[in-house]
C-alpha cells in the first residue's frame, strides 16, 4: 500500500509553511501577525482561506480542539524541500542534480556559502 504525498504547494501556500515552519503551530492570527512584517498589504482573511485550502488539500494539520484553531505543516520542511527540488531537477534540468548545483552556484551562492558548501564536500569524500 502507499502512502500519497499531499500536493505541491502554490508559491502563497509556500509563503504561508515558511511562516509555519519558523514559528511552528500556528493560529491564523499568529500567521497573519508574522505574514504582514514582510507583506503589509496581506489582509487577514486571505491568511485564513489559505490556510483552510491548505488543510483541505493535505498540507497542513489543524488542531480543532480550542476556538482558535491551530495550524501546523503536515510534513516535515526537509520533506517538502526534498520533493520540491526533485521536481524541480525532473523538470528544468531533465534529471540532473549537477546542473541544478552548477545553476545555483552561477550567481545565487555567496563566497561564505561556496566555502562552506566546499568545506562540507571535503568531509564527505
Amino acid at each position: 500500500m502507499t502512502t500519497s504525498q499531499p500536493p505541491k504547494p502554490t508559491a502563497a501556500e509556500l509563503e504561508m509553511l515558511r511562516i509555519l515552519w519558523q514559528l511552528g503551530p500556528s493560529t491564523a492570527k499568529q500567521v497573519h501577525q508574522t505574514a504582514v512584517e514582510t507583506r503589509p498589504e496581506m489582509a487577514y482573511a486571505t491568511v485564513l482561506r489559505l490556510l483552510q485550502v491548505m488543510h483541505t488539500k493535505g498540507i497542513l494539520t489543524r488542531d480543532e480542539s480550542q476556538r482558535a484553531h491551530v495550524y501546523a505543516p503536515a510534513q516535515e520542511q526537509d520533506s517538502t524541500q526534498t520533493g520540491l527540488i526533485r521536481d524541480l531537477i525532473q523538470k528544468a534540468f531533465a534529471g540532473s542534480g549537477k546542473a541544478l548545483v552548477l545553476a545555483a552556484l552561477r550567481g545565487h551562492v555567496t563566497d561564505k556559502e561556496r566555502e562552506e558548501i566546499q568545506s562540507i564536500l571535503d568531509r564527505e569524500k
